[in-house]
């Protein structure tokens, strides 16, 4: 149906699309530039190809302002309005200190809080 419309209606349509499509809260830093994420699956994640045309390496991912991990970019491919980014790990961010040793059961309740 859109083939019937003019070029001008036809990317009106496109770009009110693009304005009202759903924002991620995950970005992706790089320095002190911030790029936001599309979409994200467990091998890569795909960015806005209009600011960014090739990104590898080490970066930062955010969800909010909250620091979610490492991904280590080893490979990006433009595709369609998208860069398409495939890393080859991701080392998440923990809450809490490491342990060395297993945690088993609830922990207690009846600690008082430290002051």
């Amino acid at each position: 149906m859109l083939e019937y419309l003019t070029e001008d209606l036809r990317n009106g349509l496109q770009q009110a699309a693009a304005r009202t499509r759903r924002r991620s809260r995950l970005h992706v830093q790089l320095g002190d530039t911030v790029f936001p994420v599309t979409r994200m699956w467990a091998t890569g994640l795909a960015v806005d190809a209009d600011r960014l045309t090739h990104l590898r390496g080490l970066v930062d991912l955010y969800d909010g302002p909250r620091h979610i991990g490492h991904c280590l970019i080893i490979a990006s491919v433009l595709e369609g309005e998208e860069l398409v980014c495939e890393f080859k790990s991701f080392q998440p961010i923990s809450d809490g200190p490491p342990v060395d040793f297993e945690r088993t059961g609830e922990p207690v309740a009846g600690y008082l809080p430290a002051y």
